[in-house]
């Protein structure tokens, strides 16, 4: 699919207005609100994310070797964060996820505007993504 500059253009353009770290967390925040619930089913061990501060989930299905994912946090800033990171790469083959890392966020300062256990918990979140793309490699 490789659309991902489209995407960050599309994450660019969200953040642009933030000028300061706590404008940039308050817009996480806000993404964290819109990301909707995931069905309560999907909330086991396996979907778990190790090395989060919170509980985070993260759920996939793939169809046509494209990775849909779903994720849902007891906390709305890791929340607004995997909302930014299914943003990059819901609906990119495997291929894609493996090679495109999240740059973006080191751009937008994203990293600046978290505690080192939610940068973290972002950097565990996208290495799970990233393993479970490695799965299903073609």
């Amino acid at each position: 699919m490789n659309t991902c500059p489209n995407k960050q253009d599309e994450v660019k353009k969200l953040f642009s207005s933030c000028k300061t770290a706590e404008e940039r967390y308050e817009l996480i925040i806000s993404l964290g609100r819109k990301l909707p619930p995931m069905n309560p089913l999907y909330k086991t061990p396996e979907n778990l994310v190790e090395g989060c501060q919170s509980k985070l989930y993260l759920n996939f299905s793939i169809i046509n070797n494209t990775l849909h994912f779903e994720c849902d946090s007891d906390a709305l800033i890791s929340k607004g964060l995997a909302a930014i990171l299914l943003l990059l790469y819901n609906n990119e083959s495997p291929e894609f996820i493996i090679t495109h890392p999240p740059v973006i966020l080191s751009d937008l300062n994203i990293f600046a505007s978290l505690s080192p256990t939610r940068a973290h918990g972002l950097k565990s979140l996208f290495l799970k993504m990233q393993k479970i793309a490695l799965q299903y490699l073609v």
